[in-house]
């Protein structure tokens, strides 16, 4: 639980409150690179942090976030022309470079258009494109180094990159997706009132998944079911931190389920074994309200087969089945399309979908979660070390230090995963050879 002052400062990213600032000490996702793909083609609105631009990508290729407005007249940018060397505002024909220089006054003559130039720069945002997405920079400070998230470093071919609307605050989307114990009821299947696994459930059920000699990779959402209480470790790192979640298999041995957390918003989900897909989140506050999720897939070694691309363009695990405008099928507006016969003989919500299951529960809290109002338990762990983590980077933004990870960019090169550990093993002895990054003995709580 959090006081109020706590979930306040949690929650609010305004260029002018301490998250804020927090989230401004490190690169933050704008926009798709797709959504400005054409050189010279239209410009498109942003809003990030309670902040609003103008995204476009120059004739010659070059991508840019500038402000909205033109400093004439005010007239919004986004009705501006794409021209050769940058935008122009359609009121006066004023032109503006991806760097936010003036470059064309043609209302004025030659000589006093000069001297106005330099004084009608407008802000521009330095920008890096990484992993098929646009970042921006919102720090009053030089930017630090881009973060080695791997999806970022791999070839193109080997990754699939999209977002989703989440319509509530960032933080409650963030806890959703580190809150590892509320597999074993929200994406249950469930057969004659029991809860079964989800690969099990519905009218075309898994054919490995019978319950008897199955695969790890099928066994686990058995075991997750089976176990609802699952113990955790925790392991600090130099950017964030891996909560390992343990619960009983079928002998004596331990399934783990390891996710990361990376500061400030960015998360490695569970799920992957040796060789398999990895997959990770990136949540941005749009306004306090709501939220882009960027969710990202990729192969560290091998590229992902065009089947598999489709299957994640149109919705599976994290990703959500999204309109054209990246807004979700299955939103508030329309009560995500619950089913109450599938709620009663296939799937434990009734909701389609593990992306569109976690975002109907956080968006079931409230646009902003009260979080002095909770009673939190041991399998709470998760969200508990997430707040104690942000807040620590409030502390240090205040303090007038850079947060955790902001300055140690391979940092960020490290995977999430799940792995089996025998009876009496220790965690601490496995997960370096599973997570290199780990040093032999992490600091654990």
């Amino acid at each position: 639980m959090l006081t109020a002052e706590e979930n306040e400062t949690l929650t609010r990213t305004g260029p002018d409150t301490l998250m804020g600032r927090v989230m401004r000490s490190y690169w933050q996702p704008a926009l798709l690179a797709r959504e400005v793909q054409e050189p010279g083609g239209p410009p498109v609105r942003v809003k990030i942090l309670g902040e609003e631009f103008i995204a476009f990508r120059d004739t010659e290729g070059q991508a840019g976030l500038i402000d909205p407005r033109c400093p004439h007249r005010g007239a919004d940018l986004f009705f501006g022309r794409n021209e050769k060397g940058g935008l122009r505002c359609a009121y006066h024909g004023w032109q503006f470079a991806t760097s936010g220089a003036c470059i064309d006054i043609p209302t004025s003559p030659p000589d006093i258009g000069a001297r106005i130039k330099p004084k009608a720069a407008i802000r521009s945002l330095p920008v890096a494109e990484r992993g098929d997405i646009i970042w921006a920079w919102m720090g009053a400070t030089a930017p630090e180094p881009f973060p080695q998230l791997e999806f970022t470093t791999v070839p193109a071919a080997n990754r699939y990159v999209s977002k989703k609307l989440q319509q509530c605050n960032w933080a409650q989307a963030v806890e959703g997706g580190l809150d590892t114990a509320h597999f074993s009821y929200l994406h249950a299947g469930i057969r004659d009132d029991e809860r079964i696994s989800m690969l099990a459930a519905g009218p075309k059920p898994n054919p490995l998944a019978t319950g008897q000699n199955e695969p790890p990779q099928i066994a686990s959402f058995r075991w997750m079911i089976e176990d609802s209480m699952p113990r955790f470790s925790v392991f600090d790192h130099d950017a964030g931190f891996l909560i390992c979640a343990a619960r009983k298999t079928d002998d004596d041995s331990q399934y783990w389920r390891c996710t990361q957390f990376l500061m400030p918003n960015h998360s490695l989900a569970p799920g992957s074994w040796p060789g398999g897909l990895q997959q990770g989140q990136t949540w941005v506050p749009i306004d306090d309200h709501h939220c882009w999720i960027y969710c990202f897939a990729w192969y560290p070694d091998r590229p992902m087969a065009d089947d598999e691309r489709r299957r994640l363009s149109r919705g599976f695990g994290i990703f959500a089945e999204i309109d054209q405008g990246f807004v979700p099928v299955r939103r508030r507006e329309n009560l995500y399309l619950l089913d109450r016969h599938k709620q009663k003989t296939s799937a434990f919500t009734g909701i389609d979908g593990i992306s569109e299951q976690d975002a109907a529960i956080a968006d079931s809290q409230g646009y902003i979660h009260d979080r002095t109002r909770e009673l939190l338990g041991q399998t709470d762990l998760g969200v508990v070390k997430f707040r104690r983590t942000v807040l620590a980077g409030a502390d240090a933004v205040k303090a007038g230090h850079a947060p955790r990870g902001a300055r140690s960019p391979a940092a960020y090169a490290v995977h999430s995963g799940d792995l089996i550990t025998a009876a009496g093993e220790e965690l601490a002895g496995v997960l370096p050879t599973r997570f290199p990054h780990l040093e032999a003995a992490p600091h654990h709580r």
